[in-house]
C-alpha cells in the first residue's frame, strides 16, 4: 500500500474535520477549561498532545502483536506516561514559563480520552505508518480547537495575543471582557465552535 494512498489521506484528514475528536466525538473537552485562557499555552498543549499521540500510536502499533490482551491497557499507560514525562521535561528545559502555566495539565495528558481511544481503537489494529498518521491527525484536530478557543478568549478577554497587548484594542472596553477569562466561557465558545462545525458540514452534505 502506498504511503500516501487515498485511504491513508483519509486517516490523516478525517480527525481534522468530519471525525474531529473534540467537535464530532466530544472528547478531550476538559482542556478547553484549563489551558485556553491564553493562546500560547493552548498551542503548546495542542502540540504536546499531537507529538505524544503520534509516537504512542507508533509504539503500540509495533508492539500490538506481542502485548497480551489482558495487560494491553497497562502497557499503553506505561508508553504514554513515558512520553508525557519526556515532553514535560523538555517543556521545563526550553519553555519553562509555559510549563508553569500548563501546571499539572501536561501530566494529565496520560488520561486524555482522545489519546487512549486512538491507541485502543486504531493503533492496536493497524500498522505503524497508518497509526502515525492517525495520531498526528487526531492531535492536530484537537489542537486547532484549542487554538480557536484560546485565540478568542485572549483577544476578547485581554486585548492581547501571545501576551502582547494590541495597541488599537487596549482602549476599547469590549476587548477587556473579564468574563472571557472565566472557565465557563471556554465551554460557551467551544459550544459555538461545535455548532458552527456541524452546521457547515451538514450544509455541505
Amino acid at each position: 500500500m502506498s504511503l500516501f494512498s487515498q485511504q491513508n489521506k483519509e486517516v490523516f484528514t478525517g480527525p481534522l474535520n468530519l471525525n474531529n475528536p473534540v467537535v464530532a466525538q466530544v472528547l478531550g473537552i476538559c482542556s478547553a477549561l484549563a489551558v485556553t485562557s491564553q493562546l500560547e499555552p493552548a498551542i503548546v498543549m495542542g502540540l504536546a498532545v499531537t507529538v505524544i499521540t503520534a509516537f504512542a500510536n507508533v509504539i503500540i502499533s509495533l508492539l500490538r502483536n506481542t502485548i497480551p490482551s489482558r495487560i494491553r491497557i497497562i502497557v499503553q499507560l506505561v508508553v504514554v506516561a513515558t512520553l508525557v514525562t519526556i515532553v514535560s521535561q523538555v517543556l521545563k528545559a526550553f519553555a519553562y514559563d509555559v510549563s508553569v502555566q500548563l501546571s499539572v495539565y501536561v501530566g494529565l495528558i496520560i488520561t486524555n480520552c482522545i489519546l487512549m481511544g486512538r491507541l485502543e481503537a486504531f493503533a492496536m489494529m493497524n500498522g505503524p505508518w497508518e497509526s502515525f498518521l492517525d495520531g498526528v491527525g487526531s492531535g492536530l484536530g484537537y489542537a486547532w480547537i484549542l487554538v480557536v478557543v484560546g485565540f478568542v478568549r485572549e483577544l476578547l478577554g485581554s486585548a492581547s495575543l501571545f501576551g502582547y497587548e494590541i495597541p488599537m484594542l487596549t482602549d476599547c472596553d469590549f476587548f477587556h471582557n473579564g468574563m472571557m477569562t472565566m472557565p465557563a466561557m471556554s465551554l460557551i465558545i467551544l459550544g459555538c465552535v461545535i455548532w458552527a462545525h456541524r452546521a457547515i458540514n451538514d450544509k455541505e452534505k
